[in-house]
């Protein structure tokens, strides 16, 4: 029995890895033409849709990783129902979507 859970242990952390290593070209693929390569959200659409800098520290302290899991997974709409953020339910895998967000923690300065 223990040696079931050691496997299972060691087979989901080299998933998990796997994930974190791919995180970045996530970032780039899914994230980046509204939040920037670099997080800042220094582009045309994030400027147009007025996302955080998510590279600000003191920003990034104001939700925690289950809140940005659910704006990821279920997107983000402004007060008045406009969406501000697509859903990635259907794109994306919610490991996926936790390794980005641990990418994303690695911005903060």
């Amino acid at each position: 029995m223990k040696i079931t859970s050691l496997i299972a242990t060691i087979l989901l952390g080299a998933a998990a890895s796997a994930y974190a290593a791919e995180a970045p070209e996530a970032w780039t693929k899914n994230c980046a033409a509204c939040h920037g390569k670099d997080g800042t959200g220094q582009t045309k659409a994030g400027k147009q849709l007025k996302v955080k800098d998510l590279t600000d520290a003191a920003y990034q302290k104001t939700f925690t990783d289950d809140q940005a899991f659910g704006e990821v997974k279920n997107g983000l709409k402004d007060k008045a129902g406009k969406e501000q953020m697509k859903p990635f339910a259907d794109k994306v895998s919610d490991d996926e979507i936790k390794a980005v967000i641990a990418y994303v923690r690695t911005l903060a300065k």
